[in-house]
């Protein structure tokens, strides 16, 4: 994806900020000649069950300089390296193109990160999380590029990773909550983004805790302005995944100047038309993953179920669209969309994609002993790199009495 091709859709800084003194970190110290110049990243990965981790890794990579290159590796390269993805690169690949910060993607990058591969994108240093640089027996994948300085940490985002997700999707089937008036149904709530039960702190990582500051940091803050067309859409965006981003790009395109908001139903509700264990993410993680969308102006946490008079008018929404799965009844039995439809408003848009959350379930459920295996062989490395850990940080303290 070309800059020139980019959605600038306010949501993210232009890709050439050279006009921004504030752009590079060490910006104040720098001439002017040298503030103009772009500075470009690199993260890659395998992007596979993109969360907002992803989108927050990424959202971290892009503060540091102007211009985001992402690096997603082959089906082929994962499956050697890790297990079988559960999305296809493809999917893979139209996932991040659809995160805010990402400027550009590369196809199929090499799995190992090389000055290379840098130079080769003309990128002045690459972004990693600060969790595992290290293989098991206690080298640092990451030592070329840091031994030339062209290395960046950001922080991991607590709460979730993909094996967190695959983790939650294979207890999908061990319980079963009808509606929000079970009394099971609060443990359910309860349960949410505590992932599995590793030692790993990668792995068994810790309850996802939403704040003020990270929604702002998610947020566009961009008001409608005169002479956009205000959509709105409704659901539960639970594992947001390619076809909500189908869906929502073929929204975005439904006006010259769309201002498109999302209302997320709370956890209580999605139960209620969903029921089983749905849904797999909690209204907070759910508010973050749709507003990392690109597509995506602004979003209603805990919106009404029915879209109503009141909500339309607050708004002063021009269009309410809907997908192709099926409308749920509101509690009373009554349409949810009657008065978008008696208004003229209402338009049911076809994306061309029928994925569906449930269908990602299947794909879990039906590939669960190698999923299990997976996550498995994922938290022994990781607890072999921890000791790995322990035992260099033994030795350089034993070198450090030593001297």
């Amino acid at each position: 994806m070309q800059p020139s091709e980019m959605i600038k859709n306010g949501h993210h800084a232009s890709s050439d900020r050279r006009g921004d003194a504030g752009s590079e970190p060490a910006a104040s110290a720098c001439s002017p000649e040298k503030r103009k110049r772009v500075v470009r990243l690199w993260c890659d990965g395998c992007y596979d069950m993109v969360h907002y981790g992803h989108s927050n890794q990424l959202r971290q990579a892009k503060a540091m300089g102007d211009f985001l290159i992402v690096g997603v590796h082959t089906d082929g390269k994962i499956s050697k390296h890790k297990g079988p993805p559960v999305f296809t690169q493809a999917e893979r690949y139209k996932m991040v193109r659809a995160i805010k910060w990402v400027d550009e993607i590369v196809e199929g990058a090499p799995y190992v990160t090389t000055l290379e591969t840098l130079d080769k994108y003309n990128c002045d240093f690459c972004v990693h999380g600060d969790d595992i640089t290290l293989t098991v027996d206690g080298k640092d994948t990451y030592a070329e590029v840091k031994r030339e300085g062209r290395y960046r940490e950001c922080k991991r985002t607590q709460g979730v990773s993909t094996t967190d997700l695959v983790g939650r999707m294979l207890l999908m089937t061990k319980a079963h909550h009808s509606n929000m008036d079970n009394p099971d149904y609060q443990q359910h709530t309860d349960n949410f983004g505590k992932g599995p039960k590793g030692h790993s702190p990668w792995t068994g990582v810790s309850q996802f805790l939403q704040t003020s500051q990270k929604i702002i940091q998610f947020a566009s803050g961009k008001e409608p302005q005169p002479g956009d067309t205000i959509i709105y859409v409704a659901g539960a965006f639970d594992l947001f995944h390619i076809g909500h981003v189908d869906f929502l790009e073929m929204v975005y395109k439904q006006a010259e100047r769309p201002y498109v908001i999302v209302g997320l139903h709370f956890d209580q509700e999605v139960n209620r038309y969903k029921g089983k264990n749905y849904p797999i993410m909690n209204i907070h993680e759910r508010t973050l993953s749709v507003l990392a969308c690109r597509y995506v102006s602004e979003v209603v946490i805990g919106a009404p179920y029915a879209v109503g008079k009141d909500l339309l008018d607050h708004f002063k929404v021009d269009l309410v669209c809907h997908g192709k799965t099926e409308v749920f009844p509101d509690k009373d039995g009554s349409d949810p969309y009657a008065e978008p439809r008696k208004r003229g408003i209402f338009r049911i848009i076809n994306s061309g994609n029928n994925l569906t959350t449930d269908d990602i379930v299947q794909r879990i459920i039906e590939n669960r002993l190698q999923f299990e295996a997976r996550n498995q062989k994922k938290e022994a490395k990781e607890m072999a790199v921890i000791e790995a850990m322990k035992r260099r940080e033994q030795q350089e303290q034993s070198g450090a009495a030593a001297q």
